[in-house]
């Protein structure tokens, strides 16, 4: 089998204030080989502008993380994707342990988690994500997503709705595989946590996963969500 080749897209709205750490953890995947490609939803800062000067391809899409990384996926040349969130850093050595992880099953996959922050439950809440993401073979867009291409093609890319596309598209890729489950951690933001109250937001997310699992409509959930 040849060596595979990665593009990592990541969507990204006005993240002009992360978009240079961001830059220097991706720049050396770059020089690698990999693709990346920002994928910008109609920000009103300078997150192009940064991202063209970094080296990076930028694509301009609608509004939406589930639309904004299908295009991204539409302009991709890996046999690889990797779906990353702007706030969250990949592990040293990320695309070898994905390299070497996947084949022809399984094909697809997520890394564990780490949530930085101050509070104590946030290592919590990460190692409740990772329990259940490896019990239940779904995993989250904070965990850095990735398959391979004719994985994505074959259950269609993310669903086009504006909550639990990462849910959606778990379940799908299930069907095909069970996912790879890597234990080297990705670094995501715990800000969302931090800015609404750790259990507020605890409750709020598992309350929002409840309702998803018993046919409540993404667009009723995005609403309780905003």
């Amino acid at each position: 089998m040849s060596e595979s080749t990665f593009s990592i897209i990541v969507p990204v709205l006005n993240e002009a204030a992360g978009l240079t750490q961001l830059a220097a953890q991706l720049a050396p995947l770059v020089k690698a080989g990999a693709q990346v490609l920002l994928v910008d939803g109609g920000s009103h800062d300078l997150t192009p502008e940064l991202g063209k000067n970094a080296g990076f391809q930028v694509i301009r899409s609608e509004r939406g993380r589930a639309k904004q990384m299908n295009a991204g996926a539409a302009q991709a040349n890996g046999d690889t994707l990797v779906f990353l969130h702007a706030d969250t850093r990949l592990p040293e050595g990320a695309l070898g342990l994905i390299r070497n992880g996947l084949g022809a099953r399984p094909c697809w996959g997520r890394f564990d988690v780490h949530i930085a922050g101050q509070h104590p439950m946030l290592r919590v809440v990460a190692a409740l994500m990772n329990w259940r993401s490896r019990l239940t073979g779904i995993a989250t867009g904070d965990q850095a997503m990735f398959m391979r291409r004719k994985a994505f093609d074959a259950v269609g890319g993310f669903p086009v709705q504006p909550l639990m596309e990462d849910i959606e598209i778990s379940r799908r890729l299930r069907t095909v595989s069970k996912p790879l489950c890597l234990r080297a951690r990705v670094v995501t933001s715990g800000r969302r946590w931090e800015t609404r109250g750790v259990w507020t937001t605890i409750l709020l997310m598992w309350r929002l996963r409840w309702a998803y699992w018993r046919g409540v409509p993404a667009s009723e959930l995005a609403q309780a969500y905003q």
